[in-house]
């Protein structure tokens, strides 16, 4: 992994899941949550060593926390018997993590799992902390806050479901993959136009609405460049490489929209507790 990308996943891994898990409503994994960042810690030094035996263990134990945080996804729905757009967000976000977990063992142990390329691993991992966990969570609170506006039930629908077509474009076909851009960057808008129109508010301190409104303006710059790579990669028209890609898209992502969007609804958290 290069070392942008690494910078990446541990922010993810030892920043954003565990203040995002905090963010999820009853019935919570409050446990895991706490002891989320000792759980990751391993993983994050699994980044920086030389692939094999040590790099994969330690990857293993971030993998183990990322299956339970997981099975969380069925037990939750299992106790609020609700597939309302917000939980169904829940539910993607508490499931994607262990898909990164996967990636990251199998390309810390040098294994070409299902036949891909170990950089396509790689680079699975953040995508599934951030488009996975990050955006399917902030969707799901944008539409339990604004339940009432269409545009945010449609994104608590679009971050999943993209999500998942991306997942299956992996296997299927550079077509398939830019179908679920498509619908991962309507979803991702979604909450960009949710949260600067309705989320944000007056009567919100400074620092609050000004995390907002960072998190909303780049997703509309974020979302473009991976609709062209998206389409670059199925017609063969010019387009970044994935370097490129790593430190604008994924960057931005990371920084601009996950982080400032969780530190935006701690805050206002905060503020209603």
């Amino acid at each position: 992994m290069s070392v942008l990308v690494n910078l990446i996943v541990m922010l993810g891994m030892l920043v954003v899941v565990p203040l995002g898990l905090r963010l999820v409503d009853a019935p919570a994994p409050s446990r895991l949550s706490r002891w989320w960042p000792l759980l990751a810690a391993p993983g994050a030094v699994a980044l920086w060593l030389p692939r094999g035996p040590a790099a994969t263990a330690l990857a293993a134990v971030y993998a183990a926390a990322t299956l339970a945080l997981a099975l969380h996804a069925p037990a939750r729905l299992a106790r609020t018997r609700s597939l309302a757009p917000a939980e169904i967000a829940v539910l993607t976000a508490l499931a994607s993590p262990s898909v990164a977990g996967l990636a990251l063992v199998a390309e810390r142990s040098g294994h070409r799992l299902f036949g891909f390329d170990l950089e396509i691993l790689a680079l699975t991992v953040p995508h599934f902390h951030f488009a996975g966990f990050a955006a399917a969570l902030v969707a799901g609170l944008v539409c339990r806050t604004s339940a009432d506006r269409p545009a945010a039930r449609c994104a608590a629908l679009s971050v999943p479901l993209g999500t998942l077509l991306v997942l299956v474009g992996y296997f299927v076909d550079d077509w398939a993959e830019l179908a679920g851009a498509v619908v991962l960057t309507a979803g991702m808008w979604a909450v960009a136009l949710v949260t600067w129109r309705d989320v944000r508010d007056e009567r919100q301190d400074r620092t609050t609405r000004t995390l907002l409104a960072v998190s909303a303006a780049v997703l509309v710059a974020t979302m473009l460049l991976a609709l062209s790579w998206a389409l670059g990669e199925a017609t063969g028209l010019p387009h970044p490489d994935l370097t490129w890609m790593a430190a604008t898209h994924g960057l931005g992502n990371a920084l601009g929209f996950a982080l400032c969007a969780v530190l935006a609804w701690r805050r206002l958290e905060e503020t209603t507790a």
